[in-house]
């Protein structure tokens, strides 16, 4: 992967490490924001490492029809998502170096309750890549283009829970500490935080 151009992504709830990958090799990320929300994706889920192995934390939204374009998807309140969350980020990272030191600004967000999930998720994306060290150009699409040119690295389809880690990244995963790799070894492609609150300042020289 060389660095340059931009890489395409759909919005993503704290996003999985190759995001930041894409974002370090390119300094720019341009987020999708002219799709229809597609349900079973990191739009909005993320995977953590937890005492049982890998967590999917899925965010619930209003419902909708399969249309909806993906800025109006709106967040639903109604459920104990959000103390859910909070509390399996709790229990999977509190043992990590770096969680105390990054869980007020992470929280904070989530705590402010945005009315869409595209505002909460770009609020994320734009913390993680503060919190992370990575100076990365964050803009939208303002319109769908079905197919880049060449110089663009288009991962709107490439990463997803349901599909392995992209090859380009596959080997570019360099091993770092996880809280449980005792019990399950080490498990690469996980939401970014699993790497931010394990290794904290020193996340940045794994992207």
């Amino acid at each position: 992967m060389t660095s340059g151009g931009y890489a395409v992504v759909t919005t993503a709830y704290f996003p999985p490490v190759e995001y930041f990958m894409a974002a370090a090799a390119t300094g720019h990320l341009l987020i999708e924001d002219s799709e229809s929300y597609v349900k079973q994706s990191y739009r909005n889920r993320c995977r953590i490492y937890a005492c049982d192995g890998i967590l999917s934390l899925t965010v619930p939204v209003s419902a909708q029809d399969g249309n909806r374009g993906i800025r109006s998807v709106m967040m639903d309140y109604s459920k104990p998502w959000l103390q859910q969350h909070e509390r399996a980020l709790v229990s999977a990272y509190r043992t990590s170096a770096f969680f105390e030191y990054y869980q007020d600004d992470v929280f904070a967000i989530l705590d402010s309750r945005p009315q869409t999930l595209f505002e909460l998720n770009t609020a994320l994306t734009v913390k993680l890549l503060e919190l992370l060290g990575l100076r990365c150009r964050v803009s939208f699409s303002g319109e769908y283009i079905q197919e880049y040119g060449p110089d663009v690295l288009d991962l709107r389809d490439a990463i997803h829970p349901k599909k392995a880690v992209p090859e380009m990244f596959r080997n570019r995963f360099k091993s770092y500490y996880q809280v449980f790799s005792e019990k399950f070894g080490f498990i690469p492609g996980l939401s970014v935080l699993d790497l931010l609150f394990n290794e904290g300042p020193n996340a940045l020289s794994f992207l």
